[in-house]
């Protein structure tokens, strides 16, 4: 991307499509890839299906789908025109889908075979186009009560149609496309249970990318396999919008993305970039790697002493490499805090592993790093065009609300003046939600969030976070979750089925009872943690969580439902 005079989604794409016509763009892990000039050419003719459809600038579509090469075409296209884009997560529940439809007043929904049942046979406002993203074709939203209904609904269709050409050829309906102009309204659940619709501008979008790349780089040569959904700001701005810019080529998996999926994509493919959260590079880690490098005594003695373990992390982060197709130069991790012994695995390995931290409201990233600048156990340096401060800071800890100001914060929450005015300061920064630390001006450390700081009778501050980091490192837990109940701090842990087979043999027939067995080890898991925990922060009750959490998309926890 060399042009930066006009910050719009219309204009960077415009840019690359010209740059790089016969680089690949899009394409499926086994499929052919679409070339930046085919992307020009499909974007065209969406843009003027939408207008076929009435859809005008300023009017809300809405895409519901898994991740694929049209989903990426959609949302250039809509944004191109200048219509706003809401992408909606496919995993929200079809109330939640249809309460969304409704408050943002979507025209059309572009919407894919595989979500079609989600919203196909649901009462919706006639006004709401039905395009299949498959194959772009116009759906029927649901069979006319009578014909001369039909003919009314069609009828209002071409009127408005024919009045929004007329507007256009007088003037009367702006047409470009402007910095400020809203691109897209996100709605999140996150972790708390409330959904709000978030407003973010061309600039907003086009600026955290932009800047993103000054200090991690991309070129029409990299490739990147998407693992996350491009409904989530995360994946759309760093692992779609950035390729984009950059002439870049991303590949989408017809599945979702487990090992027996992704580890034969990769292979193929050889990706030189990928974005994941917490969860995933800890799973492989704690159910593939750590076993084999404490397998056997030897290997056990090994490991518990740092010089050795540092070899044994090299041999393991070089055979990790070639998992991944041996191309990888950046492994970004967002969403969530990263545990302790999984980035010690990672640092000491020297995997080109990258932390970055931000929110849907900052579009997204707030800090970051590339991997030949990482601060370990901290999320990089601030963007250099925001203003970060941390608010109130403990005069001990230095701990306090991490805010920001900037370009690349949200114009605010859709039509929902009160949550936006909360969400500011009387200064204008947005208030973040999240605590941490800064060094040196700009080094960022994230401790957690406001909202779940347990604060005791004696006035100590405990961050859950820290607490479950430690639970965590322990190869028997899998997740857990840690929170205040009946006056005592308790542990809800998910136990590494793997682990409890291997060991306590739960799969077979054991002389002693499995629920004994289990309770035996959840105390041994919480004996552990307090160990290496400050007195006040030390669990009192543990609990098997029999399934797993219910989590956000990027699998953070939804504590709200466990309060």
């Amino acid at each position: 991307m060399t042009d930066t005079s006009d910050l719009t989604l219309k204009s960077m794409i415009d840019e690359t499509c010209r740059l790089y016509p016969r680089r690949p763009a899009l394409s499926t892990v086994d499929g052919e890839p679409l070339t930046y000039g085919d992307l020009r050419a499909q974007i065209d003719a969406v843009i003027l299906l939408l207008g076929e459809q009435g859809i005008v600038k300023g009017d809300r579509v809405a895409i519901l789908a898994q991740n694929m090469p049209n989903w990426g075409i959609a949302y250039l296209a809509i944004t191109s025109m200048g219509a706003v884009v809401v992408p909606i997560l496919t995993d929200f529940h079809v109330n939640e889908i249809l309460q969304i439809l409704r408050h943002s007043e979507a025209k059309l929904v572009f919407v894919s075979s595989a979500q079609y049942d989600k919203i196909g046979y649901a009462e919706l406002d006639p006004n709401i186009v039905l395009v299949a993203l498959d194959n772009f074709e116009p759906l029927p939203t649901r069979a006319p009560k009578d014909k001369l209904s039909d003919f009314i609904y069609e009828q209002g269709k071409q009127i408005q149609k024919l009045k929004n050409q007329a507007l256009k050829a007088i003037g009367a309906i702006d047409t470009k496309v402007h910095p400020d102009d809203l691109a897209s309204l996100i709605y999140t659940s996150g972790t708390t249970g409330s959904p709000k619709g978030v407003m973010l501008t061309h600039k907003n979008l086009f600026l955290d990318a932009y800047i993103t790349t000054q200090f991690q780089p991309l070129n029409e040569h990299d490739r990147l396999i998407s693992v996350l959904p491009l409904s989530h700001t995360y994946e759309c701005t760093i692992g779609f919008i950035i390729p984009m810019m950059c002439g870049a080529c991303v590949y989408y998996l017809d599945k979702p993305p487990t090992a027996r999926v992704l580890i034969p994509a990769m292979q193929k493919i050889r990706p030189t970039l990928i974005l994941t959260v917490p969860l995933i590079i800890e799973k492989i880690f704690k159910m593939q790697i750590y076993p084999q490098l404490t397998g056997n005594p030897l290997f056990k003695k090994l490991y518990s002493m740092p010089p050795s373990r540092k070899l044994l992390h090299k041999v393991a982060g070089n055979k990790l490499m070639k998992t991944f197709g041996g191309q990888l130069h950046f492994f970004g991790i967002g969403g969530a805090l990263l545990s302790y012994e999984v980035e010690r695995f990672l640092y000491e390995a020297g995997f080109p592993y990258a932390i970055g931290y931000g929110l849907t409201e900052t579009s997204p990233l707030i800090a970051g790093s590339n991997p030949q600048n990482i601060r370990f156990r901290g999320t990089g340096q601030t963007l250099d065009t925001l203003q970060v401060r941390i608010a109130d800071p403990d005069p001990k800890t230095r701990v306090g609300e991490i805010q920001v100001k900037g370009d690349t914060v949200m114009k605010g929450y859709y039509k929902d003046a009160q949550r936006t005015a909360e969400a500011f300061t009387e200064d204008g920064f947005f208030k973040t939600g999240d605590l941490g630390i800064l060094r040196k001006k700009r080094d960022l450390y994230i401790v957690g969030r406001c909202k779940n700081v347990i604060v005791t009778a004696s006035g100590e501050n405990i961050y859950p976070e820290e607490v479950e980091s430690k639970l965590n490192e322990q190869e028997a837990v899998l997740e857990s979750l840690v929170l205040q109940s009946g006056g005592q701090l308790t542990a809800r842990v998910y136990l590494n089925q793997e682990y409890l087979n291997k060991h306590y043999h739960l799969d077979k027939m054991s002389s002693v009872p499995a629920e004994k067995l289990i309770l035996n080890l959840l105390e041994e898991i919480r004996a552990h943690a307090n160990q290496n925990l400050s007195s006040f922060s030390r669990v009192q009750k543990i609990v098997e969580q029999r399934e797993p959490f219910e989590k956000t998309a990027t699998q953070k926890i939804k504590r709200f439902l466990y309060q």
